[in-house]
């Protein structure tokens, strides 16, 4: 398919390694000439450090190739391949920036059709030649990356899917070359929700993953990326996530998973061909990862890999945005390939505890199909790990690493988090900072009291949410309210609602089911309830940090026109909260007058939860400790009586 651009001498015994790179794709940058993490630097800086260590010299060295729309249409919409097609032309520019900003974390510009079309075409080019025998592996120096980008949609820097669109050809438009089972390893910090959806039903393609995750506080921001997530109908097991609960992780905690889950799954999944997602975000330095993975250590995870499907292995060049790191991340792994000596360096750290803990569980959940997981690992073991890393309090609720992390812009991570469009809320910034102190001043007059039923119970739970920080048990600190004056008063009802837990896993409390109140009420049930007096203004921002991990609260999602509306509808469920488990306002009457506010699910997600459409839970000992401590220490019920309340609300069914 394409054309052998430079050949580098190469000894006999060495093997025939493949490199792909195109100074084209550098046409792919901002409109505007803004910085931005995702940008040509990445792979100029690759290229030159693989050029100063005579790499390509000692390549087979092919010419990028644009895609053809037939094997992109295999992986993405036409409506989509239209687009990427035709956003660059002249038909577009007045448009392309309005397009762009509708997406999540794109931006286009004139280069960025080629650039996406060469990215696309160049990793399905190597790829065929390692299936045929050509080279023995290869990699592909490409961008923009791929992994995020869906059947419709562009998404998280990414256009279109290059590995999906390599393996479908290789399954599919090539079938006699004979690759039959193909092994995708996405070690991108980021989970490759695009990939996953692409063979979420195909057991041909064993998609395994390996991301920082945090139970969905971390891009691109779902429960796709976690362990219970293992594929549907033929695809069932085929489908592994592995989801780091913090940051920090590195080479100990990388090695760990490739040991003890990927390569016993490798060995029995026996591929043809084996295709890295490549990203290099997880590396040490990187501003956007938070991870600390070594040059070494992305040695040998791809030096473990190389023991299968006799070394037919290519790397596609995925995240990566510390230009040393990835420079130096991509030499390593280059030698591997090339079989040089190794890189020197040694794993002395031991895994994180959270690490073993995730290992475990991804092991559990697959061990029916993957029988090499069902062992349980010796104790001796899974004692031997790390100190849990120091997280300070963020603002953005989802970035915060210790001292030694590297520092990340603030705005950069906007870029990554959310829409581009919020970029522009710069230009306005006095009025913005205006029109939210007016607000706040406003709501600050007004007092509700906000009812409790779960961990919020626990007075020093609840003022995690005013004050910041968090309590033991909790994965993650919460960033506090504007308004941090504790709550001018506390009292106890109960209310004829029903109490119940729900849901696999949160982001605070990590695995097991959290507390949910019915919103209708029944006669014979009986919740115990908190009341906190707060401010109508430090409402809101419990509102927030109970359904998303950032959000720019430049006005009130629950406001005076709601607070009186609600008394009349009994619930208002928040449109801008919608994705999150506790978006529905309830109203539980009044207490001198002044209005008594919980928040829960929704009717319908309430009888989701019924159907078993969503999970009922046991909570996990941590949280349901909290609620322990909130109902003992508030005078409620003795410790046992609590622990049999909490029993029966896990237990009973709904109905």
């Amino acid at each position: 398919m394409g054309e052998v651009e430079e050949s580098g001498e190469m000894n006999s015994s060495e093997r025939r390694v493949g490199i792909i790179y195109d100074e084209k794709m550098c046409k792919h940058h901002t409109p505007d000439g803004d910085y931005h993490p995702e940008n040509p630097n990445r792979i100029r800086v690759i290229w030159n450090k693989l050029l100063a260590n005579n790499i390509p010299q000692r390549c087979v060295v092919l010419s990028g190739k644009e895609a053809e729309d037939k094997y992109l249409m295999a992986v993405h919409s036409k409506n989509h391949v239209n687009l990427i097609r035709n956003i660059s032309s002249k038909q577009f520019d007045s448009r392309r920036n309005g397009i762009a900003s509708k997406l999540n974390s794109i931006y286009f510009n004139e280069g960025s059709s080629e650039a996406a079309y060469l990215a696309a075409g160049s990793v399905l080019e190597l790829a065929e030649r390692i299936a045929k025998g050509d080279l023995n592996s290869g990699a592909a120096i490409v961008r923009p990356p791929g992994h995020h980008a869906e059947y419709d949609e562009a998404m998280g820097f990414c256009l279109f899917n290059n590995v999906a669109v390599a393996a479908s050809f290789l399954l599919d438009g090539r079938p006699e070359l004979g690759v039959k089972k193909i092994l995708i390893v996405d070690w991108d910090v980021h989970h490759g929700n695009g990939t996953q959806k692409t063979f979420w039903n195909d057991s041909r393609v064993l998609f395994f993953s390996v991301h920082r995750h945090e139970f969905g506080g971390f891009y691109p921001g779902n429960d796709d990326g976690f362990y219970t997530m293992i594929g549907e109908g033929p695809g069932t097991g085929y489908n592994i996530n592995v989801p780091w609960e913090h940051a920090r992780c590195g080479d100990a905690d990388y090695l760990a998973v490739w040991d003890h889950i990927l390569i016993p799954v490798a060995k029995k999944f026996d591929p043809d061909m084996i295709i890295v997602s490549a990203g290099f975000d997880a590396a040490v330095g990187d501003p956007l990862g938070g991870c600390c993975v070594t040059p070494y250590g992305y040695s040998v995870m791809l030096k473990k890999l190389m023991d299968f499907a006799q070394g037919k292995i290519m790397l596609a060049l995925e995240g990566g945005y510390n230009l040393d790191s990835i420079a130096n991340s991509f030499l390593a792994c280059m030698k591997v390939l090339l079989e040089d000596k190794p890189v020197s360096g040694s794993v002395e750290a031991y895994p994180f505890e959270s690490t073993w803990r995730v290992i475990q569980a991804v092991r559990k959940k697959l061990s029916s199909y993957w029988p090499a997981l069902a062992d349980e690992l010796p104790l001796k073991l899974t004692i031997q790990n790390a100190p849990h890393p120091h997280i300070l309090i963020s603002n953005s609720d989802s970035e915060g690493e210790d001292e030694k992390a590297p520092s990340i812009d603030s705005e950069i991570v906007q870029e990554v988090m959310e829409p581009f469009s919020k970029l522009k809320v710069e230009d306005n910034q006095d009025q913005v900072a205006a029109s939210s102190t007016s607000w706040r001043s406003e709501l600050s007059k007004i007092d509700i009291w906000y009812a409790s039923f779960g961990s919020n119970m626990w007075k020093p739970r609840f003022l995690c949410y005013i004050e910041g920080g968090q309590v033991d048990g909790m994965k993650k600190p919460c960033t506090g309210s504007m308004d941090k004056n504790l709550p001018k008063e506390i009292l106890w009802k109960i209310f004829p609602h029903r109490l119940y837990f729900g849901r696999d896993s949160t982001r605070t409390w990590g695995p097991g089911g959290v507390a949910f109140l019915h919103p209708d009420s029944s006669v014979g049930e009986k919740t115990y309830m908190c009341l906190y007096k707060i401010t109508l203004e430090q409402f809101n921002d419990v509102l927030l940090q109970e359904n998303v991990s950032s959000y720019e609260m430049n006005s009130p999602v629950f406001d005076l026109a709601a607070l009186q509306s609600i008394k009349n509808k009994g619930s208002i469920s928040l449109e801008v909260f919608k994705s999150g488990w506790y978006h529905n306002v309830v109203y539980l009457g009044n207490e001198r007058d002044i209005p008594i506010l919980t928040m829960t699910c929704s009717i319908s997600d309430a009888e989701s939860f019924k159907l078993g459409e969503f999970p009922v839970r046991r909570p996990s000992k941590e949280y349901a400790n909290t609620l322990v401590k909130g109902l003992v220490e508030g005078g409620q019920l003795s410790e046992e009586e609590a622990i049999a309340y909490i029993e029966e609300a896990s237990s009973k069914p709904l109905c």
